[in-house]
């Protein structure tokens, strides 16, 4: 579809979103996604408020992909990879039981991925999968990440209990945190 202003947007219909939300990716492309018993015509009239911050992101993210290294070949970008998954196979398990101690919130195993589109998730059975674009993070953001997840194992959602966890558990610095992460992009 084409905005007057935005130009090409994606709008998805999703049986798992619970609201209306606006994504805007590294590219600039934009995603609408909303849940069913929404109108279409209500998403759009909700991407109609954001276009001016639809417009402020896509320039933070231009200025952003300014600044990133040249694309790496596909055999540079599998090496890199592979070393970021032995940093991680070396920092995150005792990164993680550390914190779990620390925090008393207790997981039952943990994975890492390659993950691309988010750094880390909690399971239903506490399970924790973390990226290992984590070690191209600093390590208090890496801390900050396990310490949601581990804040998954008590509430599976993002509710104000759980948020008011998370903040607890770091030291009442979730807002801050969570800003400086978004500054923040997995490649």
């Amino acid at each position: 579809m084409i905005h007057p202003v935005l130009g090409e947007i994606v709008c998805v219909q999703s049986p798992r979103a619970r609201r209306i939300s606006i994504r805007v990716r590294l590219s600039g492309e934009v995603r609408v996604t909303y849940p069913r018993g929404v109108a279409q015509r209500r998403a759009l009239a909700f991407l109609e408020e954001k276009v001016a911050w639809v417009e402020a992101v896509r320039r933070r993210l231009a200025s952003r992909r300014s600044v990133l290294p040249e694309s790496l070949t596909p055999e540079e970008e599998s090496a890199r990879i592979e070393k970021l998954r032995r940093a991680a196979k070396v920092d995150l398990p005792l990164r993680v039981e550390r914190l779990s101690q620390q925090t008393g919130l207790q997981y039952t195993k943990m994975t890492i991925r390659a993950a691309r589109t988010k750094w880390g998730c909690c399971t239903g059975r506490n399970t924790l999968s973390l990226s290992l674009f984590l070690m191209t993070l600093p390590e208090h953001l890496r801390d900050f990440v396990i310490i949601h997840e581990l804040c998954h194992t008590v509430h599976h959602d993002h509710s104000p209990q759980f948020h008011a966890l998370v903040d607890r558990m770091t030291g009442g610095n979730e807002k801050a945190l969570a800003r400086e992460l978004r500054a923040w992009s997995i490649r």
